[in-house]
């Protein structure tokens, strides 16, 4: 019999002058729920609570860690504490923002600002269903990486990467800002064969040398580079690379770029081949260099029309699949900023 998850808390639970209304999202390391503050302004609160290291009853506030558990549980609850400190630090409209963080119930909470809006994920599957030669318009891939780019630049200046870049971690609000969320990739987790830490990533975009099983060994901004690389494929193509692993075995990159020639420029092509290198010195080493090279032709001919993204979102309806995420969105409930990972 599989393990039951952890309770949520109830709607009404009041935690650091939060009052909880809502669960948002269940996922594998927390939980996120919706709250307002003393004077009624809405937030988003992450609560670090991984299924696999706790236990928590309905009606019940503070989880139970199995001592054999407790000294990863607090490896994870150190690491979610310092992620909350360096990102409250962060001030930039493509990052998203921690208000607050604090310390109850034996546990950690990372107060954010409420988004309203989708994924790229959500917009990328329904452009895709039109079965056009484009999925999205190569001026508007341009201008969203371009935002994600000066967020993500002031990310790395912080001394952090996020490390687990994709469509779904790249939130559109209602009103068309992208915002870079869901870092929780910078936690540790436990590889239970093997006993020792690394980051946790996502087949597709995931860099090669995230799967070596020393930690850490040759990350640096080229590692959240690739994934910048696979999420603008993705955009292209409607579907994400193959998996690292399989592209050292048989690398089809090429060929499935070659499929997008006189739908994308050559340029942007190139673009996607530079920060998809297997070898991470073969990848731009810097945001900086990306931004730039992104930056050095425009396609103002193919430029996105007024309300573009509006119209497209208007298809979305009132949720929108997310394959790529393993977060658990309510049923009817439209996107907010759902990541619990």
């Amino acid at each position: 019999m599989s393990k039951s998850k952890p309770a949520p808390l109830p709607p009404g639970t009041v935690i650091g002058g939060y009052r909880i209304t809502r669960l948002l999202a269940a996922g594998g390391f927390g939980l996120v729920y919706h709250a307002r503050d003393g004077e009624g302004r809405e937030v988003a609160i992450k609560e670090y609570l991984p299924t696999t290291l706790v236990e928590r009853a309905p009606g019940e506030l503070t989880p139970t860690v199995l001592p054999s558990k407790l000294p990863l549980y607090r490896l994870g609850l150190r690491g979610f504490f310092e992620e909350g400190r360096a990102l409250a630090q962060i001030s930039h409209r493509a990052v998203v923002s921690v208000l607050n963080f604090f310390r109850e119930n034996d546990t950690v909470y990372m107060v954010m600002e409420y988004l309203r809006g989708d994924p790229l994920q959500a917009f990328i599957l329904t452009a895709r269903e039109r079965q056009r030669k484009k999925v999205l318009r190569e001026a508007t891939i341009r201008s969203l990486f371009d935002e994600v780019l000066r967020g993500l630049r002031i990310v790395h200046q912080h001394k952090m990467l996020h490390l687990d870049i994709k469509p779904s971690n790249l939130f559109i609000t209602d009103d068309n800002r992208v915002v870079l969320i869901d870092f929780g990739a910078a936690r540790n987790v436990l590889d239970t064969e093997g006993g020792f830490v690394r980051p946790m990533y996502t087949p597709g975009f995931a860099a090669p040398e995230m799967y070596r099983r020393t930690r850490g060994e040759g990350f640096g901004p080229w590692t959240d580079i690739y994934a910048i690389g696979a999420c603008i494929y993705s955009c292209m193509r409607g579907y994400p690379p193959h998996e690292a692993t399989q592209r050292q075995e048989k690398d089809r990159l090429d060929e499935s770029l070659m499929r997008l020639r006189g739908a994308y420029s050559d340029h942007l092509i190139d673009i996607v081949r530079w920060c998809m290198a297997l070898d991470p010195l073969s990848r731009p080493q810097s945001v900086f260099a990306l931004q730039r090279e992104l930056a050095h032709e425009r396609a103002d001919a193919d430029a996105a029309p007024s309300g573009w993204w509006d119209r497209l979102r208007s298809r979305l309806g009132t949720s929108s699949a997310d394959g790529a995420s393993d977060a658990d969105r309510r049923p009817g409930e439209r996107s907010s900023f759902l990541q619990a990972k």
